[in-house]
């Protein structure tokens, strides 16, 4: 019962992970799934007449839908309904008073199974971009001094582009002493008189709401250096050298903050006399290849930034009096998004444990938010849901769990949010698909025949013919993950009655499907070449077999050079309009004409397939008249000399053929002649009457003449030939206006013979129990009679050496193509006699067998043991049986055992030891010095004196046994260390235990040395205040399930200046260091007090407790306090993160959770964790640590 346990718990576990990316049909009962949504957020411009916000789910019962606005309840205003459902989720916002409805919403789409929500989606509504009237007095300055004409452009819908123009629409001419900024503003590194000028005008444009902007004109004066009374002619007098500054950006440090995959902008405008240069760098590393430099080297721009982009950048402008600098502190940032993929709907059966996990990054890191049916979700230690930071555990699941589970991230930059659809039902199979379903299929074609089901856990599919129980198998048969049976190259026995039967540990279900296979269509009588006269009536045949129960589908199509023929019946040949009449399968044609020349293609098809033929109809026609004639000489009175260019022969011209036959093929299949054939001319290739193929033939490399002879047919025999020998072969056309061009000469062999020797000197060697390697001396070329096709090689393998006198005689023979004198045979049997023969062959045939040579297989590896159980357990002890392999391969020497010790949760092996079982007879094992109340694994192989075969599999579980028990233990916290309590029980007194703890943080395990229980404390020190810890009382130092002990801690934070107490003028105080001296004093009282009171002491806190980061929203009245006065099981820090109104409880490492078993533990009324604790059970993967130090789990 336990083993049947363990595996019923094995099977709970791969089912809930197999129903991951959940698809349940809807015929069943389920919670909503959004399937369309509008993806925020939406600008709503201008010119937009409506706004539609989408929101589709599908489920069972059709959902029904709500949706809020800033978190509020909002009723659309224009409901669009869905065909399907009588209620629809998408609804229309018109431009009228557009403005009221922006903010941000949220779908939430629910039946009486679950809600499911969507991510928010915010609308923003725009106002018509526009500068504010105003009047802007001159800008007065002194020459090379600098000037910023600020533009302030208005916000708008976007892209914004800026520009800088004159009234008359001039662009403002820019380089490196003036530039626009990317803030839109128009900087002068330095003023001369030729930016005097009233009429600067900053332009804002905004493309996608196709408006322009204009901002109020600007003056600039710029005052002259030279005194009033100097003439314009007088020498120039330059502004005075001034050191470079920056007019952007202010200050000596700049943060850059952007997100993964954005465009960085880096600018630096200096200002000074001369107009200073701008140089960049990255301090400690090159800038990256995708730099460019913009606006005269003022602006550095990198595309797609990534994380390696991060850093120090620096610009220094400079010019002859000097340099300024100064530093940007580039951060690339991360909206959240999944790791892999969302967490994935679940489906699974009631009592098993569903871990949902929200795998996320982002940075800074996002925060996670849990939601059930829309509602967050909290955690409840008491009950069987708990939430951590991005796990959320249901324990021992029923079905009253099932709903939809929302996980949210979210930072700075946006959130994530998935829906996922937790199912805990068991249900037996239901079969979707219709019984009696029929299906049709080509014979030599593939079919899928459907059997669709659902069934919590999910069912085991079977499929079986005509009623029986057995399961369909063969190398043509393929059934898919999704209960479908494909059927490939089907045959006309596979038509018939097919069962599929689908079973779960609730129930069975069974649906038939029906199965025809089909004679295929196939014409028969295909349509020919032909050649026509231009007038009459052209016939081509097209006559096709199908199957009969196909016939109300039959039908014959006919194409001309690719497009289909219009058709017409002998009762419509009234309608002149056609000439193409189609009777039983012949199509005719009526007054060929030129036009009607091409490629006919006749198609016969029913619904299931479908066949083609096609011919060529040449049209023959009188040919045209000459053109161009005319005289081109006069000789003499009595002669003239005409030319002319012949009109089209509209194939009827008259001449010797212009090629000769192709495709010449030379066979025998006699010994002793020589068939020649070739491929006819067409009749249009004729160029005339009386065609024929002229045949020459000589030997090859004899001097002799050629044999010719006249033959009308397209192929000739040529009679006692020696066998095999080579022939030169020529055919020319001709016909009675005289021959083809000269023909090409080909090279083809007289008829074969079967070879005529056998190979000899044949060797064998073994090289493994069902390999070998077989050599001959090749048979010489001049026997072989023929184009030698390679070697044969033909084996016997009499009887198995375990039973000589069973005799097998089992043939086998391989092919092995080629001029070759050694062979690889695989396939033997191990320890059988075998006796093998090699022949020569070509493609007439096999020729005789060599002598006969007799070897043996040497021992090979058993197969796998038939089977292996394990039964009678015991707190240290399995008896294991087993019976012997099927094949053996050999003698039988015993059995190999291997078995390992295997951590339930992780599925890790912990410990492997092997051992040796000798004696072919021995079927059965007890299997002694076990751990009790663990899983393990066996691995058992039959061997022989050739080594050990594959191994069977078998898991079983000892009996388990309770864990030593402690009483009242508790814990004490400070800032930078905690004790812990216990009192043990009289048997108990002088046992070791161990005290460990891990920082959730980092998952370090530490490992104390071996702790007497009659101590009854322990203290960890050294601890980091405001840090959550997890601490084990362990009865060996081993981090495994059977800890004695376990809990969550959190030390305190040190207090502020202000919040000091001085411990030293408090009455409390006082009184607590007079019982510390007399408790000192009478030692042996103070012993008793600690056995019989838990170990509790006295410590004098430093500083009093104040909330620190990671405990938002803790106050003065909802703080863990502590008293000296008198010492009680954790108050607070321990527990704060599990039973207070605090946020402690989000940093809590999830890895540090602990299942606790049968009740074994109880939170008492101030939050302290007290108790006998035993079989305790904590899902972790961890190693034995060789001494003290970290342990990372």
């Amino acid at each position: 019962m336990r083993l049947a346990g363990s595996l019923h718990l094995a099977l709970l576990l791969a089912l809930t992970s197999r129903a991951s990316g959940l698809n349940i049909p809807l015929e069943v009962e389920q919670p909503p799934t959004i399937v369309t949504q509008t993806s925020g957020p939406i600008i709503a411009l201008p010119f937009d007449n409506v706004v539609t916000i989408r929101c589709e789910a599908k489920g069972n019962p059709p959902p029904e839908y709500r949706w809020t606005k800033d978190g509020q309840d909002f009723i659309p205003p224009h409901i669009t309904t869905n065909k399907r459902d009588l209620t629809g989720g998408t609804f229309v916002l018109h431009s009228k008073n557009l403005i009221q409805f922006q903010g941000k919403y949220r779908c939430y789409a629910s039946n009486k199974l679950g809600t499911a929500i969507t991510e928010e989606i915010e609308l923003s509504v725009p106002s018509v971009p526009k500068f504010p009237k105003e009047e802007i007095n001159p800008l007065v300055v002194k020459e090379g001094e600098p000037v910023v004409l600020k533009c302030n452009p208005p916000a708008g819908v976007p892209p914004r582009q800026i520009y800088w123009m004159s009234i008359g629409l001039q662009h403002i001419e820019q380089d490196e002493r003036v530039s626009m900024g990317t803030d839109g503003n128009l900087y002068f590194s330095n003023a001369l008189q030729k930016d005097n000028r009233p009429d600067y005008c900053c332009y804002a444009a905004f493309s996608k709401i196709r408006t322009i902007v204009q901002k109020t004109a600007m003056a600039v004066v710029v005052k002259s250096l030279k005194p009033d009374n100097e003439s314009a002619n007088s020498s120039d007098a330059s502004p005075p050298v001034r050191i470079p500054g920056l007019l952007l950006p202010s200050g000596v440090q700049t943060e850059k903050v952007l997100l993964k995959g954005e465009e960085l902008q880096l600018e630096c405008i200096p200002e000074g006399f001369p107009t200073p240069t701008v140089k960049w760098m990255k301090l400690g590393d090159k800038l990256p290849t995708r730099t460019k430099f913009l606006s005269f080297g003022k602006l550095l721009t990198i595309s797609a930034v990534e994380e390696r982009d991060q850093g120090k950048y620096k610009c220094i402008a400079e010019n002859s009096a000097g340099e300024v600098d100064h530093y940007f502190d580039v951060i690339v940032e991360e909206p959240p998004k999944w790791r892999t993929e969302p967490p994935q709907s679940q489906l699974t059966v009631t009592g098993s444990d569903v871990h949902i996990k929200c795998s996320v990054g982002g940075k800074p890191p996002p925060d996670i938010t849990w939601r059930r049916n829309g509602e967050f979700l909290r955690d409840d230690p008491e009950g069987n849901l708990r939430v951590f930071d991005d796990t959320v555990v249901l324990h021992n699941a029923r079905p009253e769990d099932s709903a939809v589970y929302q996980c949210e991230a979210s930072n700075s930059h946006g959130s994530v949010l998935a829906n996922v659809n937790i199912m805990i039902m068991n249900m037996p199979p239901l079969i979707l698909t219709r019984d009696y379903q029929e299906y049709a299929v080509i014979l030599g074609g593939d079919i899928v025949m459907n059997c669709s089901v659902f069934g919590s856990p999910p069912p085991n599919i079977l499929w079986a013919k005509n009623d029986t129980l057995k399961p369909i198998e063969g190398d043509r048969f393929f059934p898919f993950h999704n209960g479908s049976l494909q059927i490939i190259s089907a045959k006309k026995d596979d038509s018939g009655n097919y069962m599929c039967a689908a079973s779960n540990m609730e129930g069975k279900s069974t649906v038939t499907a029906v199965l025809d296979v089909k004679d295929p269509t196939k014409i028969v009588n295909p349509p020919q070449d032909m050649q026509i006269v231009s007038g009459t009536t052209a016939q081509l045949m097209c006559q096709a077999e199908h199957d009969e129960s196909l016939k109300s589908t039959f039908e014959v199509v006919w194409r001309k050079d690719g497009e289909e023929i219009p058709l017409s019946s002998k009762e419509n040949s009234s309608v002149q309009k056609f000439r193409y009449f189609v009777d039983d399968g012949m199509l005719q044609i009526m007054s060929v004409n030129l036009s009607d020349q091409g490629i006919y293609t006749c198609i016969a098809r029913t619904s299931l397939d479908e066949d083609n033929a096609t011919a060529l109809l040449t049209v023959l026609d009188v040919p045209d008249a000459p053109r161009n004639l005319h005289i081109s000489e006069i000789k003499s009175p009595r002669n003239i000399s005409l030319s002319w260019i012949p009109g089209n022969d509209h194939n009827s011209s008259i001449t010797a053929p212009d090629r000769n036959p192709e495709n010449i093929k030379i066979q025998g299949h006699l010994p002793h002649q020589m068939d020649i054939s070739w491929e006819p001319l067409l009749p249009i290739e004729h160029n005339g009457p009386g065609l024929e193929y002229k045949v020459s033939y000589r030997k090859l490399g004899v001097e002799e003449p050629w044999k010719d002879h006249l033959v009308i047919r397209h192929s000739f025999v040529v009679r006692n030939t020696t066998t095999f020998v080579p022939y030169e072969i020529k055919i020319q056309s001709r016909n009675s206006h005289g021959s083809g061009p000269e023909p090409k000469v080909v090279t083809g062999y007289s008829g074969e013979d079967v070879p005529a020797a056998a190979p000899q000197d044949i060797a064998v060697e073994v090289i493994n129990t069902t390999l070998l390697r077989v050599s001959w001396t090749p048979v010489p070329p001049v026997t072989v009679r023929g184009h030698l096709g390679g070697y044969n090689v033909h084996w016997i393998r009499k009887w198995s050496l375990l039973n000589p006198n069973k005799i097998l005689n089992v043939r086998q023979s391989l092919s092995f193509p080629g001029k070759r004198n050694h062979a690889i045979v695989p396939g033997l049997e191990p320890f059988s006699k075998y006796t093998l023969t090699v022949s020569v062959f070509n493609k007439k045939g096999n020729g005789p067998r060599s002598d006969m040579v007799t070897f043996n297989t040497p021992e090979g590896v058993p197969g796998q043991v038939h089977m292996l159980s394990a039964s009678n357990a015991q707190e240290d002890s399995i008896l294991l049986g087993w019976a012997p392999p099927r094949e053996t391969n050999g003698i039988l020497t015993g059995y190999l055992l291997q078995y390992h010790l295997i951590n339930e949760t992780s599925l890790e092996v912990v410990d492997s030891q092997e051992m040796n079982i000798s004696g072919a007879d021995t079927t059965q094992w007890r299997l002694q010095g076990l751990e009790g109340g663990r899983l393990y694994q066996f691995h058992l192989c039959a061997c022989t004196r050739a080594g050990c075969g594959p191994p069977r599999t078998q898991e079983a579980n000892t009996i388990t046994t309770e864990l030593p028990a402690l009483l009242n233990i508790s814990s004490y916290v400070s800032d930078t260390f905690a004790k812990i309590s216990w009192t043990a029980r009289e048997e108990q007194q002088d046992s070791q235990l161990y005290v460990a703890y891990m920082n959730n943080r980092d998952g370090n395990w530490w490992i104390s040395e071996a702790v007497n229980t009659s101590q009854s404390f322990h203290i960890i020190d050294g601890l980091k205040p405001g840090t959550v810890y997890t601490v084990r009382l362990m009865a060996k130092r081993l981090l495994d399930n059977a800890s004695i002990f376990e809990e969550v801690i959190q030390t305190r934070v040190k207090a502020a200046k202000g919040q000091q107490t001085d411990f030293s003028t408090q009455g409390w105080f006082i009184g607590t260091m007079c019982a510390v001296a007399l408790l000192t004093l009478v030692a042996l009282m103070a012993c008793f007090v600690r056995r019989n009171k838990g170990g509790k002491y006295a410590v004098k806190e430093k500083e009093d407790l104040h909330p620190d980061v990671e405990s938002q929203g803790m106050n003065d009245d909802t703080f863990c306090e502590y008293s000296d006065s008198d010492e009680k099981p954790l108050k607070g820090s321990s527990m704060c993160s599990l039973n207070g109104n605090d946020a402690v409880g989000d940093s809590v490492s999830r890895d540090s959770l602990v299942d606790y078993a049968d009740g074994g533990g109880e939170f008492d009324e101030d939050g302290s964790f007290i108790g006998e604790y035993s079989g305790l059970k904590r899902r972790v993967s961890v190693s034995e640590p060789s001494g003290p130090g970290p342990v990372t789990a």
